[in-house]
């Protein structure tokens, strides 16, 4: 019994030790001196598509061809196999690096547009922060300032547009959100409004232009609605401002009905706010009225007090 313990524990030994003193061929390379074979080695291994091997011969040699003659192809290979593997934060950093350092390289130009093509990758969705959307935009008009002639250009003006549509998107959901908020503070129809003229200016192309004037009616309709009756008529005639423009620039649109209703409606919360504000009118005239008869008698039972004490 002990002799075949004694003889497992040896054999355990004995495969952990040849374990540990096996490195991979690929490891060797990794810790070795060898720069030149590192070097092909990892343009091999990234024409093979395996960039995350690459990747790690390509930074160890970063700083060990700088300056050579190899430095330019070396971060050529570099940033395109920060590209492969998705990492475009730092993909977008090396090109630029690249185009910056070899503006003369036959490559400068295809690694400028990849730098503004990986901040395109990294804009996010709609809904989210848009400054990654912004920086896109601006390092792809500057590659479309710099070769306005490449073939790539047609390609960057397409994101761009695409980039602005997100852009538009964004700043009419943001807009909508105040409306949609509008039920628990008044003042987010006001604000609806603001967001959306702005969104306007900001893009006067816009393509939702036709929903977002239809939802600056419904917004300071709303607004005028939920104010104080001596706030109403002054803001629901800016309503029918808004509709008045709405119908004049869509006078064949889907929603003239809906706008045409909140037209009607605005009309008759001014009657309303009208009539209800006689009401308090006639209200008050009647109470100073109780209030100066009040008066007018207590002036005249002091008057008797006093000629009965003076008798």
């Amino acid at each position: 019994m002990f002799k075949i313990k004694h003889l497992l524990i040896l054999s355990f030994t004995v495969l952990l030790l040849g374990t540990s003193g096996c490195k991979s061929s690929f490891e060797k390379l990794r810790l070795s001196n060898d720069v030149g074979r590192k070097y092909q080695e990892g343009i091999r291994l990234y024409n093979k598509k395996d960039y995350s091997k690459a990747l790690i011969l390509f930074e160890g040699l970063a700083q060990k061809y700088r300056g050579t003659a190899e430095a330019e192809d070396l971060n050529y290979y570099y940033a395109f196999t920060l590209y492969r593997l998705k990492d475009y934060t730092t993909a977008r950093y090396k090109f630029k690096e690249f185009a910056d350092t070899y503006p003369a390289s036959k490559n400068a130009e295809e690694c400028r547009y990849m730098g503004a093509y990986c901040y395109y990758l990294d804009s996010p969705k709609s809904s989210l922060d848009q400054e990654n959307t912004y920086k896109a935009i601006d390092a792809l008009q500057l590659f479309i300032n710099l070769y306005p002639k490449s073939d790539r250009a047609v390609q960057a003006a397409q994101y761009i547009a695409n980039l602005r549509n997100k852009l538009e998107t964004k700043a009419f959901e943001n807009a909508k959100m105040y409306y949609e908020l509008g039920g628990y503070d008044v003042t987010n129809y006001k604000s609806a409004v603001v967001a959306l003229k702005n969104a306007q200016i900001e893009f006067p192309d816009i393509k939702f232009a036709e929903e977002m004037n239809l939802l600056i009616v419904k917004s300071q309709y709303m607004f005028a609605k939920n104010s104080y009756p001596n706030r109403q008529e002054d803001r629901f005639n800016e309503a029918i401002g808004y509709y008045n423009e709405f119908i004049e620039a869509y006078p064949n649109s889907k929603y003239a009905k809906e706008a045409k209703q909140l037209k009607d409606d605005s009309e008759a919360g001014i009657a309303n706010a009208k009539k209800v504000l006689a009401e308090q009118a006639a209200e008050i005239a009647k109470y100073n009225a109780l209030e100066k008869k009040s008066e007018k008698r207590k002036d005249s039972t002091t008057n008797k007090i006093d000629i009965k004490n003076k008798s």
